[in-house]
């Protein structure tokens, strides 16, 4: 059942079928003979019984009735399916109306459903009936083409061999079969007036559009069927049976109205004259021998006898004139054949004889039958014939033969002329009857050529065979038969015609005289037949001499003809009347009779043929000195002669307007003759000239040959000249008049005239707009328009007129009756094409409908630079632009609806190209005008039915199958009508493209079918005819690229019209990028098209290798990658994985694709797939990745333009004016306007003066052409720049989002590092290659940098994931051989961009960066065991693969030695800010793997570092001006940050550290201000940046004093030999910013930031604020030295109390203020604060050691530093915490007491403890990481992972990762901990043990009683406030305030034993088993603890 229900087996296949014929045999494409071999078998007994429709039968009639209850199978559906009642009732009408069988009847309704909005506003069942014929016509057409293909005697379309031979067998053998009778059954019965009742009957036709649809397909079925035939027999003889049959058919045909056969019936008696044409043989081409065996008239006796006696006895014919043709052609094919050589067919002649003697017989029965005659009426009447060239051929074949075999015939003709004149002179001389027995047939000849050779569509200049060069011609340009050679002798028939054409003129019987002029006019139609008759006329004229006798000589001659006028001019000038005479209305014909009018008529014809073809003629003739042509017409202007006279010489004064020399005189002539009246004289009462003529005598008459005559050669005059100074002297000088008159004399009343002949109306109006058109195209608007100038006329001074164009241009721009005119013209025009009816004067109305349109478009081209000047000037002139003025209402339907009729004429587009692209180019100027568009919307949409129209005509102009895009301007017809299709669609692209811009609703979102009404996001997309959706552009644009996508050429269109497909893609990629339209719009070419995958696939499109097809093909590669790009973008956020995979492996695979499976069954072959990509060695046969090959596409070399070499201009000013000349196009390219530049230098070549510069003319024209030719090559060269940029970005963008965007899962990392490889390395070649384009260098460098740090993360992460490491083959998946590849060519990259480039240079060292970050060691995790290996074993470990990568990494660098450490040293110093910073990262990073420090050496030698640190002077400034409240820029801190970083990293090595303090870095810092420039907190809390991205002023303050500090603080670490000289200036810094200092030790708020300070400051203070460090500051004076000690001791104080404060009660207080400030990220704050406090404490305690250390080696010689109070702060500070904010000073005032030590002690081994365990603890969880429950897991992430719901979208692999990061930090943050407690005890311990020493032992104390003592002072306690620890150059110890008593003593001994109990010795012994033991110093702790206990247990003294 499904066999029999195909996809309409009346239309689809038949259409496929000539698809293949027509891309076989007439688009020759490739590899189209197998397929057409396979549709010629399937498609035989269609061919066979042609037209034969598949017969009815009972059985299907049930099965279609059941289908509505049982249903019925449909092919390529699966299952059956129900069918609605109507459908089938319709199906039984269609099967009746056609008489095909049931089911076909069916299918042709479906195949009509599934094609309907193919046709809007059409029924299924009217859709099926077009398919039907359509069909029809299809079958016709591939017929009639395999015909046409054949190989035979007339023609070839040279096709290869293979393809004839195939064609030639199949019609072969469709002939034996009886084709032949066969059409011309079907030609009979096919019957348009019948079917059209059948129809009309059945309800099958629709509109009037469907009714023209349906008549055209019939009429062209008739026509191909006709065509067949005649294609058969133009190629190869037809049999006997066959020839009988067509001239029966023949037989019965009639004519039509007109006397003129139909197209039809022409093609079959074209047929039978090629079947008769016999005249190849004399043609001899080389297989003419094979050819003449095939022809029946030379081997066939019967078939010759048949046709002669059918030809020769028949009866007669319907049409006998007809019947005449055919004996003509047989009696000239026997004439032929009787007269071929002797010898050539003696065997034949034999049996022909007996016929070729009836060729007279034959020839006369012809002439009876008034041959001639017929063939002027019935052929050439035909309007087919001239378009078919072979026609054309044919018959001049018959013409020429007759005339050159049967002179005899043509003698006779004559000589019955003679004799027929001679009775009519006697009857006229005796007023008798006219006698009855005239033969006109000589007339009729020469009508006849006349009428034939006059029309030449195809330029095949025929008559030439008239005209028998007598002189040997000059021109050797003339080429044509025979012409160039006039040694050699002429052929023998041009020998014979062109005696036929001398004699003929010789003693012309007046009878005749018309004739031959008429026949001279045909045969002068061409350049040389114009010379050649020139020439005739010329020579037949009588000499001078005879001359003055008065005239004789030939009548046909110019010196008759000339003379005659001047005769007539002569005779009429006499009664020349006065104006106002009233007789000149009526005036007397007396001078011509009706007779001498035609014989004017037909020489002033002829004359107009010879000077329109021949220039020489033109100038010869008008200045001849007697004859004087112009003068005497224009006198006989004014005389009264018929207007149908008048209007001839008009025309003829038009032609000889067409030479520039003939022309401006001819102006002056016109205006002098005032034929239009220009001047009034004073008294005259009313106008003269043409205008009387036109409104009194034309008007009554309702004919206006004349008024046209005029518009004609104004028209040709303005083309030549337009003169300036008309009429200067008498009137206002200027054209002005004119145009006056054709405006508001011509054109304005046209409409409303009377019309004898209704076509003369639009031929008018065609008339007077094609000068409108004229003026306006050639009309520049100058700011000369607008200024009023004045002449003087006769003493007075009146306004000057303005050039016509400008007001041509005013009258359109304003609401004038011209504008409304034309606008009304419009709507008439589209109302009677509306019709579809032919109406006369249809031709003349599209005319001039189309120059109406080309005026708007120029108007609108034009108005711009008008009204710019106009407002420039401002000139009173009020103009408003056109495209408001279109908005106005028309007065004929009262609605706003001009744009709406301009833009109905799409919907014309298949018969009127033009219109459609003028109107089209229209909307599209409008369209730039954003408030227009809305407005356009609305009145596009607010009529449904006008809706529907106007979206079906844009779709059709944008389906048409005619198109094509080409540069070549063919001449052919055909060609042009395709290219003007192929531009209007890439306006109407271009239209959308702009409309899309704009803002909604606009005209694009209307015409793609996108909701205008509603939101447009709201759009469902469908595809056409479902839920009613009507066929949109965006249809008929997926249709235009999807063609030829599913064959593995690709995209049709990309081929076919690159420059289209490339706005196609355009627009694809503008609706997916445009958030309202995306989602629809990828919705739809996801689901319904699979869009992008189908056209990815086909990438890179490369194009045959013109330039414009390259640079077309990128921009197509650029949309669609862009496009990609959305798309990957979005499925991957929507998660659509498998769409995303789909794309991602079509991009990226290096293993051949099979064909796609379904999504779900992917899954099998990835895994494996996956496998095999471990492996690399893999089996599989690579294929290039896709992303790599449209890489390869891109050409980054560029040929440039070389200098222009000039010889007379000057090089710079020449290129001076090329770039004033230079604009921004639509497409954003710079690009010089060659046509304005042009104009420039011709303009100043005009400019040039004096002889010299003449004679130079050629010359420099030459230059200038080079110098335009050089502009345009550097056009193209911009234009191939810019494409080739934005395909690489395009490429690049694809590229990022690939490997960004997308789930990192759907590439595994192997093949991710691989992919990045290979893009990279090819990337690379291809940018160092020697050519390549420095424009395209930028873009590059961007995809490196990406691809670098995408490189460089996929391995991390690979080792992260714990892959790799151990792997032989290198570092990660991706061997170290590639990898040191990639860093060579990068650094290649860096070199080769030499001196320019710095902003490129900084995606390098970006890239540079990330490269070496893959070789960097990641953070592992201390588990403090380490210590515990044995040195020998860790220096004997084998080298990891980090190092041995780095290692690799820095012998690469360093080999290329000097050349890159200058370019990155002088970029670190000098340029760009970005640049510099990144340059400064890569020397840091370099620096710190470069172990021989040769980088170091070079950055020291070469004095880049001096010059770095000398810089820091100048940040400053910069860095002050950043801690204002609103900063200006935060580059300065950016800047000065990396630096930092550097001289840091410099100062880690000892010979750097040393090197900084030789370049004087400190002392630059000392100098820098901006450190004392603390912000005030409090004032900028309100000026918080809400962002969060611009940090408050403090933190951009820390961010400027902490590197500093840092720096500090590593000098000092590293300058440990020469510590004291680093430690004295850096001491130097900290005293000269001493308040600062002081300030920032006191703070209030402990911040984090703070505390970062603090710990950094109290680190640099505790190794520089010593007693010592003065001295070795060399020679510093007392006073100085005692400042500077106050200083110290003001440190040392300060430093005291900021234990107190966190060691005290604050401590906790500060971690629980920052767990609520931050409750996100609290973990690490609180991680982070913890450690700064511990270090905090541990500087201090540092300090306090080497303070007591460094006073003096034995306790009782020691300073003391805390007081001997044992009791703990926590006691004192309980009830007084809140008052610390208020009385900070006073209250940390005091000295700490040695109960804070103790304190401190405790809480250190507490934390210690606390800390051990969360380490443990940690380092459990990273062991057993996988087993860790899920929850714990988003815990450890939700410290890493921003934003609320952060953890939720991580995938679990990265959740994993992330834990292990948290875990592997918090390890290291506890290990970090544990050393700072273990060293705060140690050094706890050490100075309690030293004050107690001091204290129990060597201290005596003094009681108050003892006070007054003089030994008292002795024992003063060492303690004093202000200067506690002060050394005084007495060594006396100090002064105290409270002494120390007895009491105190004791008191503290109890305290400290309290405190200091077992359970504390314990845990303190414990924290050295634990930790001690791994680190140094083992049993520090125990002996200090020892003898701490000793101490405490002392007996009291």
């Amino acid at each position: 059942m499904s066999a029999e229900l195909a996809m309409s087996s009346l239309w689809g296949p038949l259409k496929e079928l000539w698809e293949t014929v027509d891309g076989a045999v007439l688009r020759r494409q490739p590899e189209s003979v197998h397929l057409l071999d396979l549709q010629l078998k399937k498609h035989k007994p269609h061919f066979l019984s042609l037209y034969t429709n598949p017969p009815k039968s009972a059985e299907q009639r049930e099965k279609v009735r059941k289908a509505s209850t049982e249903g019925i199978a449909i092919q390529g559906q699966q299952g059956s399916r129900l069918l609605p009642e109507q459908l089938l009732s319709e199906a039984f009408i269609l099967s009746d109306l056609f008489d095909i069988g049931e089911l076909a009847a069916l299918e042709l309704l479906l195949a009509g459903e599934q094609q309907q909005p193919h046709f809007p506003g059409l029924t299924r069942g009217l859709v099926a009936v077009l398919l039907y014929w359509d069909g029809k016509l299809c079958v016709a057409n591939s017929l009639r083409t395999l015909i046409q293909s054949r190989h035979g005697k007339t023609f070839t379309l040279d096709l290869s061999g293979e393809l004839v031979a195939l064609t030639t067998r199949f019609t072969d053998e469709l002939m034996t079969q009886g084709l032949t009778k066969r059409i011309l059954t079907l030609v009979s019965e096919i019957n348009e007036t019948r079917e059209f009742e059948r129809l009309q009957k059945e309800r099958g036709l629709g509109n009037e559009k469907h009714r023209k649809e349906v008549s055209d397909l019939i009429k062209e079925c008739r026509q191909a069927l006709a065509d067949s035939l005649f294609s058969w027999t133009c190629q190869s003889p037809l049999s006997e049976d066959d020839t009988l049959a067509l001239i029966s058919h023949l037989e019965t045909v009639t004519a039509q109205a007109d006397g003129s056969l139909d197209s039809v019936n022409l093609a079959l008696v074209m047929a039978l004259l090629y079947c008769l044409d016999v005249s190849f043989i004399e043609q001899g081409t080389e297989d003419r021998d094979d050819l003449i065996q095939t022809l029946p008239l030379l081997t066939n006796k019967q078939y010759v006898d048949a046709v002669h006696s059918r030809l020769m006895e028949g009866q007669p014919w319907k049409l006998s004139g007809l019947q005449a043709v055919c004996r003509l052609a047989w009696a000239l094919s026997l004439r032929v054949l009787s007269q071929l050589p002797q010898g050539c067919e003696n065997l034949l002649n034999e049996f022909l004889k007996i016929f070729t003697e009836a060729d007279e017989a034959l020839a006369d029965q012809a002439l009876l039958g008034d041959v001639f005659l017929f063939m002027k009426q019935g052929i050439l009447g035909c309007e087919s014939f001239c378009q078919e060239e072979f026609y054309i051929r044919r018959l001049h074949s018959l013409i020429t033969d007759f005339l050159a075999l049967m002179p005899m015939k043509v003698k006779q003709l004559r000589n019955r002329a003679d004799e027929d004149a001679r009775l009519v002179h006697m009857s006229l001389q005796m007023d008798s009857e006219l006698p009855s027995s005239l033969r006109k047939d000589l007339d009729h000849l020469m009508t006849l050529i006349g009428e034939f050779y006059s029309k030449d569509s195809f330029g095949l200049e025929l008559g030439l065979e008239f005209w028998c060069p007598t002189e040997s011609l000059q021109h050797t340009s003339l080429q044509g038969s025979y012409l160039g050679m006039a040694l050699q002798r002429p052929p023998h028939k041009q020998v014979v015609l062109s005696k036929f054409v001398r004699q003929m003129g010789d003693l012309l019987p007046s009878t005749l005289y018309i004739s031959y002029l008429r026949m001279l006019k045909g045969l002068a139609n061409g350049t040389q037949c114009a010379h050649y008759s020139f020439s005739l006329l010329k020579t037949n004229g009588a000499t001078h001499s005879d001359s003055i006798q008065g005239v004789s000589g030939s009548p046909v001659s110019w010196e008759h003809f000339f003379h005659s006028l001047m005769l007539y001019h002569e005779n009429l000038r006499r009664d020349f009347p006065n104006p106002d005479a009233s007789q000149y209305r009526h005036p007397s014909l007396r001078g011509i009779t009706q007779r001498e009018l035609e014989g004017l008529t037909s020489f002033l014809q002829l004359l107009t043929t010879i000077i329109t073809w021949s220039e020489n003629a033109r100038l010869a003739l008008c200045e001849h000195p007697q004859w004087t042509p112009v003068v005497v017409m224009l006198g006989l202007l004014q005389c009264s002669v018929p207007p149908v006279l008048k209007a001839e010489l008009l025309h003829c004064l038009a032609a000889f307007g067409k030479s520039p020399e003939i022309a401006a005189s001819l102006w002056q002539s016109l205006e002098y003759t005032q034929i239009l009246q220009t001047v009034r004289a004073p008294g005259q009462r009313q106008a003269a000239g043409i205008e009387v003529e036109l409104n009194e005598i034309e008007s009554s008459s309702e004919e206006y040959p004349l008024t046209r005559g005029f518009c004609h050669l104004i028209s040709t005059l303005v083309e030549s000249s337009l003169p300036i100074n008309l009429g200067a002297g008498i009137r206002v000088p200027g054209f002005q008049p004119y145009l006056n008159f054709l405006r508001d004399s011509v054109f304005l009343p046209f409409p409303t005239r009377a019309y004898r002949h209704p076509a003369e109306k639009w031929e008018v109006a065609d008339a007077v707009l094609e000068v409108f058109h004229k003026l306006l195209r050639d009309y520049e608007p100058q700011p000369s328009d607008f200024v009023q100038e004045m002449v003087e006329l006769q003493g007075e001074q009146v306004a000057a007129h303005k050039p016509p164009g400008h007001s041509v241009m005013f009258h359109l721009l304003n609401d004038s009756p011209m504008l409304a005119l034309c606008l009304s013209l419009l709507e008439e025009g589209v109302r009677q094409l509306d019709t579809y009816a032919p109406f006369p004067g249809k031709k003349h109305l599209e005319s001039a409908v189309l120059r109406c349109l080309c005026l708007l478009d120029l108007a609108l081209q034009k108005e711009v630079v008008f009204m710019d000047f106009l407002r420039e000037s401002q000139a009173s002139m009020l103009v408003s632009p056109l495209e408001q003025l279109l908005q106005g209402v028309s007065p004929q339907t009262r609605s706003a609806d001009h744009i709406v009729n301009i833009a109905r004429y799409l919907y014309h587009s298949s018969s009127n190209p033009e219109a459609a692209f003028q109107s089209a180019k229209i909307l599209r100027r409008i369209a730039n005008y954003p408030n227009i568009q809305t407005r356009l919307v609305g009145d596009f949409t607010h009529d449904q039915s006008v809706s529907e129209k106007l979206m079906a005509g844009f779709v059709e102009c944008l389906d048409s199958e005619e198109a094509e895009e080409g540069t070549e301007n063919g001449d052919d017809q055909q060609k042009k009508v395709a290219r003007i299709r192929h531009e209007t669609r890439i306006h109407m692209l271009n239209l959308l493209i702009t409309s899309l811009e704009l803002k909604t609703p606009n005209l694009a979102l209307y015409l793609l079918g996108y909701e205008v009404k509603k939101p447009v996001s709201s759009t469902n997309l469908q595809d056409p005819g479902v839920l009613g959706c009507p066929r949109s552009c965006l249809h008929a644009i997926l249709s235009l690229l999807q063609r030829g996508t599913e064959k593995r050429s690709g995209p049709v269109l990309t081929q076919q019209a690159p420059h289209m497909a490339e706005l196609c893609y355009q627009v694809i990629y503008q609706l997916c990028a445009c958030p309202d339209t995306s989602g629809p719009t990828m919705r739809y070419l996801r689901t319904s098209q699979d869009f992008l995958f189908s056209h990815l696939q086909h990438l890179p499109f490369i194009l045959p290798s013109e330039y414009s097809n390259q640079i077309a093909a990128l921009s197509q590669m650029s949309w669609l990658m862009k496009t990609a790009a959305i798309e990957l973008r979005v499925t991957s956020l929507n998660r659509q994985r498998s769409h995303t995979q789909h794309l991602v492996s079509l991009l990226l695979d290096d293993q051949p694709h099979a064909q796609h499976t379904a999504d779900g069954e992917s899954g099998m072959e990835e895994e494996t797939r996956s496998v095999s990509g471990f492996l690399h060695f893999d089996t599989v046969s690579k294929v290039r990745r896709k992303l790599l090959s449209v890489l390869d596409a891109i050409d980054f070399s560029q040929d440039m333009p070389e200098l222009l070499q000039l010889d007379f201009f000057e090089r710079t000013q020449i290129e001076q004016v090329i770039s004033n000349c230079e604009h921004v196009n639509e497409q954003g390219h710079t690009v010089c306007n060659v046509k304005l530049l042009h104009r420039v230098l011709v303009a100043e070549v005009n400019a040039l003066q004096g002889m010299a510069a003449i004679g130079q003319r050629p010359l420099l024209m030459e230059e200038v052409n080079s110098i335009l030719q050089q502009v345009v090559e550097r056009n193209r060269v911009r234009r191939s720049l810019s494409a080739k940029r934005h395909a690489l970005r395009s490429w690049r963008s694809l590229v990022e989002t690939l490997l960004t965007a997308c789930p990192a899962d759907l590439i595994p990392a192997d093949d991710r590092q691989l992919i990045i490889r290979d893009l990279l390395l090819d990337l690379h070649d291809k940018v160092l290659s020697e050519d390549a384009a420095g424009e395209l260098m930028p873009i590059v460098a961007g995809a490196v940098f990406t691809l670098t740090a995408h490189l460089s993360q996929s391995v991390l992460s690979e080792q992260q994931q714990g892959a790799g490491l151990e792997a032989s083959s290198g570092f990660a998946s991706i061997a170290n051989s590639a990898l040191h590849l990639i860093l060579r060519k990068l650094l290649d990259f860096i070199l080769c961009t030499g001196g320019g480039y710095q902003r490129l240079r900084a995606h390098l060292y970006g890239s540079l960066l990330y490269y070496l970050q893959i070789a960097q060691k990641p953070e592992e995790p201390d588990t403090l065991q380490i210590a515990g290996k044995a040195m020998w074993e860790r220096l004997t470990a084998p080298e990891d693969g980090f190092s041995k990568l780095q290692r690799e990494n820095l012998a690469i660098i360093e080999s290329y030695g000097k050349a890159l450490m200058e370019v990155v040293c002088r970029d670190a110093c000098d340029g760009h800010e970005i640049s510099r910073m990144l340059a400064l990262a890569v020397l840091d990073r370099i620096l710190s793997i470069d172990r021989q420090n040769q980088w170091l050496v070079y950055l020291c030698n070469s004095g880049y570092l001096r010059s770095l640190v000398e810089s820091l002077r100048q940040d400053d400034v910069a860095l002050q001006s950043l801690l204002t409240p609103q900063p200006p820029l935060l580059k300065p801190l950016y800047i000065y940050e990396s630096k930092m970083a550097l001289l840091t990293r410099v100062a880690k090595t000892g010979q750097g550290a040393v090197e900084l303090l030789r370049c004087g870095l400190v002392a630059q810092l000392i100098e820098c201000q901006v450190f004392d420039m603390v912000p005030d907190i409090d004032a900028h809390r309100l000026m918080r940046d809400p962002s969060g991205f611009i940090p408050s002023p403090m933190d951009r303050y820390r961010q400027i004093l902490l590197p500093t500090l840092r720096l500090f603080q590593v000098i000092l670490t590293s300058t440990t030999i020469n510590h004291q000289q680093g430690a004295a200036q850096v001491l130097q810094w900290l005293i000269v910013h001493a308040d600062t200092i002081q300030s920032l030790l006191r703070c209030q708020e402990l911040s984090m930031g703070a505390l970062q300070e603090l710990s950094l400051l109290t680190g640099i203070i505790s190794k520089t604020a010593l007693p010592g460090a003065l001295e070795t500051g060399g020679e510093v004076n007392s006073v100085a030295l005692m400042e500077f000690q106050g200083h110290i001791n003001r440190f040392q104080r300060l430093c005291l109390s900021l234990l107190g404060r966190l060691a005290g009660s604050e401590r906790e207080r500060l971690l629980k203020q920052a767990e609520i400030a931050a409750p996100g990220d609290s973990a690490e704050r609180r991680e982070e604060m913890e450690v700064a406090m511990q270090q905090v404490c541990a500087n201090i305690m540092e300090y306090c050691q080497t303070l007591l250390l460094q006073n003096s080696a034995q306790a009782q010689f020691s300073i003391c530093l805390f007081s001997p109070s044992g009791s703990e702060p926590a006691g004192r500070d309980g009830g007084r915490t809140d008052l610390t904010s208020t009385l900070p000073s006073m209250a940390y005032s005091r000295v700490p007491s040695l109960g804070l030590v103790l304190y401190l002690l405790k809480n250190t081994a507490a934390d210690f403890f606390r800390f051990h365990q969360s380490h443990r603890q940690s380092l459990g969880k990273l062991q057993t990481l996988d087993q860790l429950p899920p929850d714990e897991l988003k815990e450890l992430c939700q410290g890493l992972v921003s934003g609320p719901g952060g953890v939720e979208k991580i995938s679990s692999v990265q959740r994993s990762l992330l834990a292990k990061r948290r875990l592997v930090q918090l390890i290291n943050n506890r290990a970090k901990l544990l050393s700072l407690c273990s060293y705060v005890i140690e050094t706890c311990l050490f100075v309690l043990w030293r004050h107690l020493e001091y204290y129990l032992l060597h201290c005596s104390p003094t009681d108050p009683k003892d006070s007054l003592m003089p030994g008292a002072s002795l024992y003063r306690s060492r303690l004093t406030d202000d200067s506690f620890g002060g050394l005084q150059a007495s060594g006396g110890r100090g002064l105290g305030l409270s002494r120390v008593s007895q009491q105190d003593l004791d008191l503290l001994k109890s305290d400290m034993a309290a405190g200091f109990g077992e359970a504390l010795q314990r845990k303190l012994l414990e924290v050295e088993g634990l930790y001690s033991q791994v680190r140094s110093r083992y049993t520090f702790i125990q002996a200090l603890v020892r003898r701490i206990r000793g101490l405490l247990r002392q007996p009291k003294s």
